[in-house]
């Protein structure tokens, strides 16, 4: 049984949910409209190429917005992971750029800890995913007045009260079109569109990040349970998607 046959299933208000998400991305386009024709996209997507990523890449595409997209290639992502990435890349039509961390910064940081520095505290793993994750985070929203992401309410309990237009960061806007969508709404709009995602989903993967810190979940588990499964629940967010009131806000990462 693949992912699609195993969570495809609407909420019984999925239409309207999907018509929020449409106009939130509609109106997003507007106000954060190139200043100039052909200039500067000042709006951009965060994709992590997993389902709720691609499901908004194909609304980007399919609703022809003024959006870019962009992919944190931390140089530890799954084979799988690589693949769709270069598959999105040569369908999308909106740009997708790939940002990766300094090599320099990388090759210290495994000489001085070792590649496997991310299971020996939560301090290292939290540098790791600094090097590899916030500081090309970093380069990619420079210049940006808002970005784009997947989160939703359901994924866990950190997420729980994730808004659909977030202002908490004074430097820019995060917009979070999927919040109040199920994971079974996820898939559906998915099977809908026959739209091409990450076969680990297939492998019981729900939440995908780099190799090292990623697991496939058992039946019962949540949806991040595969994330940094050997740390504390309190301690599982790298930094991307840290709310700027939250008290993880000030851990490195």
């Amino acid at each position: 049984m693949n992912a699609i046959e195993l969570n495809a299933h609407a909420s019984n208000d999925f239409d309207a949910k999907l018509a929020e998400t449409t106009a939130l991305l509609q109106q997003a386009a507007r106000d954060y409209a190139p200043l100039s024709a052909g200039g500067v996209l000042r709006i951009t997507q965060a994709s992590s190429l997993g389902a709720e990523d691609v499901v908004v890449s194909y609304l980007i595409n399919s609703l022809q917005l003024d959006i870019g997209i962009f992919v944190l290639e931390t140089g530890m992502l799954h084979p799988e992971t690589l693949d769709l990435l270069a598959r999105l890349k040569a369908s999308s039509r909106a740009p997708v750029e790939v940002f990766t961390p300094v090599n320099e910064s990388v090759v210290q940081f495994v000489a001085r800890e070792g590649k496997d520095a991310m299971y020996k505290s939560i301090e290292l793993r939290k540098a790791c995913c600094h090097i590899r994750k916030m500081e090309p985070l970093s380069r990619a929203l420079a210049g940006k007045d808002a970005w784009i992401t997947g989160l939703r309410r359901e994924q866990s309990g950190a997420r729980a009260e994730v808004p659909l237009i977030d202002k908490s960061d004074a430097s820019r806007v995060k917009i979070n079109p999927l919040a109040n969508w199920t994971w079974g709404d996820v898939w559906h709009f998915i099977a809908l569109h026959k739209i091409d995602y990450n076969p680990l989903h297939d492998q019981f993967y729900p939440s995908i990040g780099c190799a090292p810190c990623t697991r496939a979940v058992s039946a019962g588990e949540d949806f991040r349970a595969g994330r940094w499964w050997w740390e504390d629940e309190t301690a599982k967010e790298c930094g991307l998607h840290v709310s700027q009131s939250s008290p993880l806000e000030k851990a490195p990462g």
